[in-house]
């Protein structure tokens, strides 16, 4: 969706010269509208979306029907349709590890199917009934998988429903893979791969020889998006996004934060928070609800449990004495994190670190416990490496070996690197440090600008954003310009569209234009 990119010289040049050549080295004849606040030794980060096509349209498709593939003895035919995304690739990839065969469309080509292709599915660009038949005809697929991206009049649904394969959404594909494990689902409106893939490597470095499905590259992983083992628990990053995640049965539910995002989808923040609440309803009897005590997108969901069960709260937040508690028809043990003091877990004396991170010392309940180091900048990934924390010794349960276990996990967390196209350096260019970010919703733009200050404190920061749909744009154009006003300039090219047209008549000048910034600075439109 964003992509964001960020830079670092001593000297800042003019659009003239060198954003002439940032434009044309990213974004090719695309418009930029460029506004400045200040001058500055540089910074430069892009947000831009990479080239692809989805449309959403209400489909049809299996939910509470069996499932007819054979998950135990992994035998049969796979179809992916849409298997360019970083949802479906992944699911592929899983797939073929399983040992099913596994093919796959999409309209164009992405660098996820590349490691697909090496790894020997039968990979189709456009979308033809050719592509659902083997052997001249006379053999289909056991299944086809669609993304939500697919519309019911796609050649190939229509083809497989004609000749009676049966078709299936990734939620209910997702459900049924992960029904037999003991599913850990990270889930929240922001960080939720970051925040998944970090806790897979971490488990997988403490010897957890688990399964994993991220919505993302990680490069420390060596399939890319998953890992692939023969232990009971199942990481996935879990997504609200069409109601993916309510056919899930977690046995450890992740909930980072909560937003309005997806306003294509959502009215309003109250209807995130509903499908939030359903999605909490999931989880297993006897599970665990792992929550950020600080956001409070979050704290309305806890706010709603107090309603429902009675449980005694502290300021909207569960008490310190909470994660012993169990509530009535919440039959679930609630575990709180975050900087706030009132949580089970969070994190006090937080400060750069040498390697451009973080530092800060964990504390359970009031009692200090190990000074933690990552290499990941911003305060959002110290956030949610205490999401990690708290889950892995969730999972562990043996509160006598606490001690031995954050010992362990101390050092795959300090090497963490993260996940592609998150404050991702790419490059160098005219002296300038490129980095991309996927922020597309204010508070991630807010959050990477400030991961940024922080790594460079002394250079100025140029943010070099292209808004992805004119619906989010609408909706939350100022909050994306308050968000943007913490860089030194900013750069804001023509919208995105995706599945969108421009029905509300908006683009980026006037979002560029809602920028706050000194006035003797300006805006240009580079053509």
């Amino acid at each position: 969706m964003g992509k964001l990119v960020a830079s670092v010289s001593n000297s800042l040049h003019s659009p003239g010269s060198f954003l002439e050549k940032i434009e044309t080295y990213f974004f090719g004849n695309i418009p930029l509208s460029f506004k400045s606040n200040r001058t500055a030794p540089s910074i430069l980060l892009f947000m831009k979306k990479k080239n692809s096509v989805s449309v959403l349209t209400n489909c049809t498709f299996k939910r509470n029907e069996e499932c007819i593939v054979d998950f135990k003895n992994r035998k049969g035919w796979i179809h992916f349709v849409g298997i360019g995304g970083s949802g479906l690739s992944a699911l592929a990839k899983l797939a073929l590890k399983q040992g099913f065969e596994v093919s796959g469309s999409d309209l164009v080509w992405s660098s996820y199917m590349e490691g697909l292709l090496e790894a020997g599915a039968n990979l189709h660009i456009g979308h033809s009934v050719s592509n659902i038949q083997g052997n001249d005809g006379s053999r289909f697929p056991n299944a086809v998988v669609a993304s939500s991206a697919i519309p019911q009049d796609n050649v190939e649904i229509l083809h497989a429903k004609s000749v009676g394969v049966p078709i299936y959404k990734r939620d209910y594909w997702l459900a049924k893979l992960t029904e037999k494990y003991n599913l850990i689902a990270v889930s929240g409106s922001h960080g939720k791969s970051t925040t998944a893939s970090m806790l897979a490597y971490v488990l997988k470095a403490m010897g957890d020889d688990l399964t994993a499905i991220v919505g993302a590259h990680v490069p420390q992983f060596p399939d890319g998006s998953i890992f692939y083992g023969g232990g009971k628990n199942f990481v996935l990053e879990a997504d609200e996004y069409d109601g993916c995640f309510l056919g899930l049965s977690p046995s450890v539910a992740v909930v980072t934060n909560l937003d309005w995002e997806h306003v294509d989808i959502f009215e309003d923040e109250d209807a995130v928070k509903s499908i939030f609440r359903r999605f909490l309803k999931q989880i297993r009897v006897g599970g665990h609800l792992v929550i950020c005590g600080d956001s409070q997108g979050a704290r309305s969901l806890l706010d709603q449990i107090k309603q429902d069960t009675g449980l005694k709260y502290s300021g909207g937040v569960v008490s310190n004495q909470s994660s012993d508690l169990w509530g009535q028809g919440h039959d679930y043990k609630i575990i709180t994190y975050g900087f706030s003091s009132f949580n089970d877990w969070y994190a006090e004396s937080v400060c750069p670190n040498v390697q451009g991170g973080s530092d800060y010392i964990l504390c359970e309940r009031g009692r200090p416990l190990a000074q933690i180091s990552l290499q990941i900048p911003g305060v959002h990934n110290v956030l949610n490496s205490l999401a990690v924390i708290a889950t892995v010794l969730t999972l562990i349960g043996d509160k006598r070996q606490s001690h031995e276990s954050i010992a362990c996990l101390k050092l795959p967390l300090s090497k963490f690197m993260g996940v592609s196209r998150r404050f991702d350096l790419i490059g160098t260019i005219y002296g300038c440090h490129i980095y991309d970010d996927f922020a597309h919703h204010p508070t991630e733009v807010r959050a990477v600008l400030q991961a940024a200050r922080q790594r460079f404190p002394n250079k100025a920061l140029i943010a070099v954003f292209q808004p992805h749909t004119y619906s989010r744009l609408v909706v939350l154009k100022d909050d994306f310009a308050n968000a943007l006003s913490e860089a030194d300039q900013v750069v804001v090219s023509a919208v995105y569209a995706a599945r969108e047209t421009n029905d509300w008549n908006i683009n980026g000048k006037d979002l560029a234009a809602s920028i706050i910034g000194p006035p003797s600075e300006g805006m240009w439109l580079i053509n």
